[in-house]
């Protein structure tokens, strides 16, 4: 017995059609792509949107899973739909965590998180790592407090940001952890001798810098961009290392455009983890993220970093975009080799996953952000490095036929410049840090059996 359910998302309602009664199910099945062929498969869940199809459901079939893909299909998987976090405690509502706090006897590390904060994606692995370590000794649990209905926890525990991760024993709150960049091992090691942050000189925030930059709140976005016919917004995070880097490039072109007698347009920034309300609007999922207001109307904006560009987009907003850095422009902690020093380079690491791509390819851009992410994670470790072949270039063309690329992206993972077998596994940061950390730990075994085989 086959049944295949659609979603729609308007509707966000649901219909089952058995694939197996008559002769005309099946050929209905067939046409909206159901796999009649594995005698195993029971059930498919498709998604159609405005009467089409859009996408095959392939996430956890649960009430939940189902319920928050229906409300934004190209959103993130739940973090709990990972394998790897199942000894994380997923709270859903306020009163699981006072239960949570009023039975639980271990002590307990919560870390408070939105699904869209970058930031919490990079700390999720290595915080569920820590509590499979951790386990039967210390809780570590996760709840997303994006949502409004969370304002009073958020109130009470002072997150202003994400994540925020607060430390409790025996249901008290004692204090917050706030190392954001650690390892599992820096959270292990942090849980023996729990200790509450070092005092610190805290940052000035921006808009109390002064400077040319409008600085614009959820109360009074609205009537600016109305109020001003050409705006172009940053929207950033306090903790954003991007965007600290791009913030006095912003403010010196403000300036400059502060002073022009015809004015070519202001630059305004959007603190996103202050002003939820406009982050939900405009979809802000990543910082620093720019958007342009002709009008008041919303329009589309190039990839802007400089001061000089944005100075002349602000000047002629019509004009072509300048030409985006390339990859291998960018600074990131990606290794960008060539045919000349590819193997040279790769005998200095234990450690090398190579992506050999092609610029021009769809699903190589795609996966330039989580492999870039991945790199990133990893910058400090020696034996350990990312590293990029742009085949098109004509100087790498032979080393990557050498290697037996055939499609792009390829990935390719060697020991000490050898290589060692091909990473057919997830395209996603979360995919490329789970690998890689298996390398780091020793595990082995599998790549002993391959070379025994060959």
């Amino acid at each position: 017995m086959w049944s295949h359910t659609t979603m729609d998302r308007k509707t966000a309602g649901n219909g089952v059609q058995d694939c197996g009664s008559d002769a005309e199910s099946r050929k209905l099945c067939k046409k909206m792509k159901v796999d009649l062929s594995t005698k195993d498969k029971k059930v498919e869940l498709f998604h159609y949107q405005d009467g089409a199809f859009h996408t095959e459901y392939n996430r956890a079939v649960t009430f939940k899973s189902v319920v928050a893909f229906l409300k934004d299909p190209k959103g993130p998987p739940l973090w709990e739909e990972d394998p790897g976090a199942k000894d994380v405690v997923h709270i859903d509502s306020e009163k699981d965590f006072r239960r949570l706090l009023k039975k639980e006897e271990k002590p307990l590390l919560m870390m408070f998180y939105a699904p869209w904060c970058s930031m919490c994606k990079r700390i999720m692995p290595h915080f569920q790592k820590a509590a499979t370590q951790l386990r039967g000794h210390f809780v570590l649990a996760g709840m997303n407090v994006y949502p409004s209905e969370f304002e009073n926890i958020k109130e009470e525990y002072n997150v202003r940001g994400y994540p925020t991760i607060c430390y409790f024993e025996k249901g008290r709150f004692l204090f917050q952890y706030d190392n954001y960049g650690s390892t599992a091992e820096d959270i292990v090691e942090w849980l023996k001798n729990p200790q509450p942050p070092q005092p610190q000189v805290p940052e000035t925030p921006w808009a109390d810098e002064g400077g040319s930059v409008y600085h614009l709140t959820d109360e009074d976005f609205d009537q600016f961009v109305k109020e001003h016919s050409s705006v172009l917004v940053m929207f950033h995070a306090p903790w954003c290392g991007h965007c600290k880097k791009m913030k006095p490039e912003f403010e010196n072109a403000a300036e400059v455009l502060h002073g022009e007698a015809d004015s070519s347009g202001v630059l305004a920034a959007v603190d996103a983890t202050v002003n939820k309300a406009l982050a939900e609007r405009f979809h802000i999922s990543e910082f620093p993220t720019l958007k342009y207001f002709k009008n008041g109307e919303k329009s589309a904006v190039p990839a802007l970093r400089t001061k000089k560009n944005f100075i002349e987009w602000m000047r002629n907003p019509e004009a072509p975009p300048p030409p985006e850095p390339t990859w291998e422009e960018q600074q990131t902690s990606v290794l960008h080799l060539a045919g000349d020093n590819f193997r040279e380079t790769l005998k200095k690491k234990k450690h090398t996953l190579v992506m050999f791509y092609a610029p021009w390819c769809p699903h190589c851009k795609k996966v330039i952000p989580h492999f870039t992410a991945t790199a990133d994670i990893f910058k400090d470790d020696r034996k350990i490095v990312c590293a990029a072949v742009d085949c098109v270039k004509e100087k790498n063309q032979d080393l990557c036929q050498q290697e037996a690329v055939k499609a792009y992206p390829t990935f390719h993972y060697y020991h000490y410049g050898k290589f060692a077998e091909k990473y057919d596994s997830e395209r996603t940061e979360l995919g490329f840090t789970n690998f890689i950390r298996t390398l780091r730990e020793g595990d082995h075994e599998r790549l002993g059996k391959k070379k025994e085989e060959l």
